[in-house]
This record gives structure tokens, C-alpha cells and sequence, in this order.
């Protein structure tokens, strides 16, 4: 049998256009309001960057799991994730994910194996296997630290659900 685990979060909304969210793992809460392009507030996150945070968390936290258990040294590792939403009259939805994860590595002789390491991130991440939105990633590996004509290999993974 799996072991399961179980996650709760509390939301509410406070007052005109703002609201909490919070944990009670993590001391502080989360302000949060609608996009401000929906009339939302200005410096508050959105439901939408924190559904992006999320997935960018998890491929994070993923990899650096992958690495230790492949004994894999990096010096960096950066994920970018942009998404795209489209409001139809009033139905919004995501229509599109691009995961950019940057992966910094001291040698050439490891870029391959960061590329498969990337690779075999994108098909473990928790969050991304449960986001229906068609995801893109756009896997980079490069040597940190040489001059610019270092060694840098790029791959674009289409995930179509």
C-alpha cells in the first residue's frame, strides 16, 4: 500500500478586493487578490502566478530529489514558467504553460546527463502531471562559469493533455 499524505490550505476573502490564504505549516499568509487586468489589486498575488509558483516549486523540489538520488552535482537551477489565460465572455481558463527550467552544471561532461536528470523531472512533477493545460517545457543545460562559448544544450518537451 502508498503511503498517502494529506494537504490543506484555508483562503478567504478579507475585504473589497483582497484575501488570505495560509497553512499551518508556514508562518506567514498569503495576500492575494483577482488579476489586476479582472480589477483586481496591484502587489497582491493572483490565484493565476500562484497556480504558476506551484508548478514552479514542484519541478524544484522534484529535481533536486532526482539529483541527490542520481548523485548528480549542479550549481543552479532556475524555472521560469509563463502561462496564458483567455477570458471568453465570463469563462477564464489557461490555454497555455511554457516551463522554462535553466540548468547550470560545472562541466561539459555533464550536460547530457542534466538534460535526461531535466528530462526525467518533467515526467515525475507532481503538480505538472496534475495540470490538464497543454504544457510545454523548455529544457536548457549549460556550464556555468566559461566564457561564452561554452557548451549549452536546449530541448523542447511538448505535453499535450
Amino acid at each position: 500500500m502508498a503511503d498517502e499524505h494529506a494537504y490543506r490550505v484555508s483562503a478567504w476573502w478579507t475585504s473589497g478586493r483582497t484575501g488570505l490564504a495560509k497553512c499551518d505549516s508556514a508562518p506567514n499568509a498569503i495576500h492575494f487578490s483577482e488579476a489586476e487586468e479582472f480589477g483586481g489589486l496591484a502587489g497582491r498575488w493572483t490565484p493565476e502566478q500562484l497556480l504558476l509558483s506551484a508548478l514552479a516549486a514542484c519541478f524544484t523540489t522534484t529535481f533536486e530529489a532526482v539529483a541527490r538520488s542520481a548523485k548528480f552535482p549542479y550549481t543552479d537551477l532556475e524555472v521560469e514558467v509563463d502561462g496564458t489565460v483567455r477570458k471568453d465572455r465570463l469563462e477564464c481558463s489557461f490555454s497555455e504553460i511554457v516551463m522554462r527550467p535553466r540548468l547550470t552544471v560545472q562541466s561539459e561532461e555533464e550536460i547530457d546527463e542534466g538534460m535526461g536528470l531535466l528530462r526525467q523531472t518533467k515526467s515525475l512533477c507532481l503538480i505538472a502531471r496534475a495540470i490538464s493545460v497543454p504544457q510545454t517545457a523548455e529544457l536548457k543545460v549549460e556550464v556555468g562559469k566559461l566564457p561564452a562559448a561554452g557548451r549549452a544544450v536546449e530541448a523542447v518537451v511538448k505535453v499535450g493533455v
